[in-house]
């Protein structure tokens, strides 16, 4: 087994993986509070701007910071001290993805498929390839690709097709061909980064938001 699979990095995708709750909460809130899905966005657009402000909070403030640091330092990666963490960054793509599911309520089960499939493959992507990865692509490894493409698979083929009240918003069955195309779109955007400038977009911001707009396309 490779030697970076650390408690730390599986605590911190145990963590990332109750991030599930905000494309949920995206899908089923307006729903749930009869309310308009604006303010899912709205409420998804405040709970980002809280999380910044902690990570402002945090950098400016020493006696912040080691508090911060003393509940969550061994779940943070070493370039996150001086820079935002990945759950912020995620928060950002969760920003992206509720103002796309404002469109309409097919726009928000793409929403909620496309964020969810993000957060569970990325997980699955890190502990495959800290755990097993050995053929290198880049700062990625093939495993790591794999073991998303694959927990996006199963999502698609079995969990989605039995959450209440998913399939009708969908609009029909979710068929082997977009589970398929949906995985890759995860698999293949975190296996090669996006680079700006020479600067490498974090992928929390742009995969669940391309992967919900891909979703919605072959819906």
């Amino acid at each position: 087994m490779s030697s970076g699979l650390t408690k730390e990095e599986i605590n911190r995708k145990l963590l990332h993986v109750l991030a599930v709750l905000v494309p949920a909460g995206i899908f089923y809130g307006p729903g749930y509070f009869e309310s308009d899905r604006v303010w899912a966005f709205l409420v998804v657009l405040f709970l980002m701007v809280f999380a910044y402000l902690i990570e402002f909070a945090r950098m400016k403030y020493d006696s912040f910071g080691n508090w911060f640091s003393g509940l969550f330092g061994t779940m943070m990666r070493k370039e996150e001290a001086s820079q935002l963490t990945g759950a912020t960054y995620l928060m950002i793509g969760a920003v992206l993805c509720s103002l796309f599911s404002a469109y309409s309520d097919p726009a928000a089960a793409c929403a909620f498929l496309g964020m969810t499939l993000f957060v569970i493959g990325d997980a699955a992507a890190a502990l495959v390839g800290k755990g097993l990865g050995r053929v290198k692509v880049g700062g990625k490894t093939l495993e790591g690709s794999l073991g998303c493409f694959l927990a996006c698979l199963l999502l698609g083929l079995f969990l989605f097709p039995v959450i209440p009240g998913f399939i009708e918003v969908w609009g029909g069955e979710l068929i082997f061909s977009q589970v398929v195309l949906l995985a890759l779109t995860v698999s293949l955007l975190e296996l090669f980064p996006i680079k700006l400038f020479g600067w490498v977009v974090n992928d929390n911001v742009y995969i669940p938001a391309v992967t919900s707009i891909v979703a919605f396309f072959i819906r």
